[in-house]
C-alpha cells in the first residue's frame, strides 16, 4: 500500500501529522478523525499492522533499509514527524487560544465532527443494511456513553498503567474515541499525561547539567517507571488494534465503517462547546500543571442563551465543517492523480 508522493503530498502529509498531533492532546477529540477524513486512514492502519514479527527479524540483521521500506517508512517518518513539531510547538498556540476563546476553539471542533460525519456518511449512500445501521446505533450509543461517565481515581499500578498504555491508542487507530478523555475516565490523565512526563523533563535536564541525584527520589523513579510502562503499553495496543481493524477493514469494511461513524457521532457529546470545568483535585487541592494552570477532570455541559458569543460559536463552527470538507476536497483530488 506505499504510495508514491510528490513534494506537495509530502509537505501536506506533515500537515496532517500536525493536525493529527493536535487532535490526539485534546480530551474529547480523536486523532483518528483526522486520519479518516485526511484520507489515508487505511495505509495509517497497514504501516502500524507491519510492525511485527518480519520487522523485527529485519531489526536484529541490521536490515534497517529493509525495515524501513517494509513499515512504510517513508509515510509513518512524514507523519510523526508532523506529531512531533504538533507537540512542541503548534500545540502551544492551541493552549493560548483554549484560554482566550475556548468556546470558539470547542466549537471549531464541534463542527469538524459535524463535517466529518457528513464525509463519512457519503460512502453509505444506498447501501444502509440492516448490520450497518445496528452497528451505526450500538457505535453512537457507546460513544454517548462514555461521555457521561464520571472519572475513576488514580491508579498507579504498573499493569493497570500498562493497560491504560493499550487503551489510549483508541484516539490513534479508531475515529470517534479520544484517547486523551479516556485517560481522564479510567483516573489516570494528570498522572500519564502530566506527572510523568513532567518527570522526564525533569530528568533530562538534571543529566544535561551532571546532576543525578534523582536516583534516590522514588518517587521520581516510579514516575519514570510509570512512563515506560505506558509507552510499552501504547505500542502493544498501537500494533495490536492496528492488526485487529487491518482485519476487520479488510473483512467487513461497511459494518466497521459504521460503528466509526457511530463512536464519531457519539464524541459530538465530549466536544459540546458549552460546557463548565471540573478541576481535578488531590486531597482537597486543585491540581496544577508544569505552567501552573489548573488540570481539568471533566465537564458540565449546558444549553446556551441566544447572545452575540452563541452567534460567534456557531460561526465557529460552520467554519469546522468547511476545514474538513476542504480536506475532503484535497483527499479526492490526491486520489485522482
Amino acid at each position: 500500500m506505499q504510495v508514491q508522493r510528490s513534494l506537495s503530498d509530502k509537505i501536506f502529509l506533515v500537515l496532517k501529522g500536525i493536525a493529527m498531533g493536535l487532535a490526539n492532546k485534546i480530551p474529547g477529540v480523536s486523532g483518528g478523525v483526522v486520519a479518516f477524513v485526511a484520507g489515508f486512514y487505511e495505509e495509517f492502519i497497514y504501516s502500524f499492522k507491519r510492525v511485527n514479527k518480519t520487522a523485527f527479524k529485519f531489526l536484529i540483521a541490521g536490515r534497517f533499509k529493509s525495515l524501513y521500506r517494509y513499515i512504510n517508512g517513508p509515510f509513518l517518518s512524514l507523519l510523526i514527524l508532523g506529531i512531533i513539531i504538533s507537540f512542541f510547538s503548534i500545540s502551544k498556540i492551541l493552549d493560548f487560544l483554549l484560554t482566550r476563546y475556548e468556546i470558539q476553539v470547542w466549537a471549531c471542533f464541534f463542527g469538524m465532527i459535524i463535517g466529518s460525519i457528513y464525509y463519512i456518511n457519503k460512502d453509505f449512500e444506498g447501501t444502509w443494511t440492516k448490520t450497518a445501521r445496528t452497528a451505526l446505533i450500538v457505535g453512537a450509543l457507546l460513544g454517548i456513553g462514555i461521555s457521561f461517565f464520571d472519572p475513576a481515581t488514580e491508579n498507579s499500578n504498573l499493569l493497570f498503567v500498562f493497560l491504560c498504555g493499550i487503551i489510549s491508542v483508541s484516539g490513534m487507530t479508531l475515529p470517534g474515541l479520544s484517547g486523551s478523555f479516556i485517560m481522564m475516565l479510567m483516573g489516570n490523565y494528570v498522572l500519564l499525561l502530566v506527572d510523568s512526563v513532567n518527570s522526564l523533563y525533569d530528568t533530562i535536564a538534571d543529566i544535561l547539567v551532571g546532576d543525578f541525584s534523582f536516583v534516590n527520589d522514588t518517587g521520581r523513579i516510579h514516575l519514570l517507571k510509570v512512563l515506560v510502562s505506558f509507552t510499552l503499553g501504547s505500542l502493544t495496543g498501537l500494533v495490536t488494534f492496528s492488526n485487529l481493524l487491518s482485519y476487520l477493514i479488510k473483512h467487513f469494511k461497511k459494518v466497521t465503517y459504521a460503528s466509526i461513524l457511530g463512536f464519531i457521532i457519539g464524541s459530538l457529546g465530549v466536544v459540546w462547546p458549552w460546557k463548565h470545568k471540573i478541576y481535578a483535585t488531590q486531597n482537597g487541592n486543585l491540581l496544577v500543571d508544569r505552567n501552573g494552570n489548573h488540570i481539568v477532570a471533566t465537564y458540565k455541559r449546558y444549553l446556551p442563551e441566544m447572545s452575540a458569543d452563541t452567534l460567534w460559536a456557531v460561526f465557529y463552527i460552520f467554519v469546522g465543517i468547511v476545514l474538513v470538507l476542504g480536506l475532503e476536497w484535497y483527499g479526492a483530488r490526491t486520489r485522482k492523480k
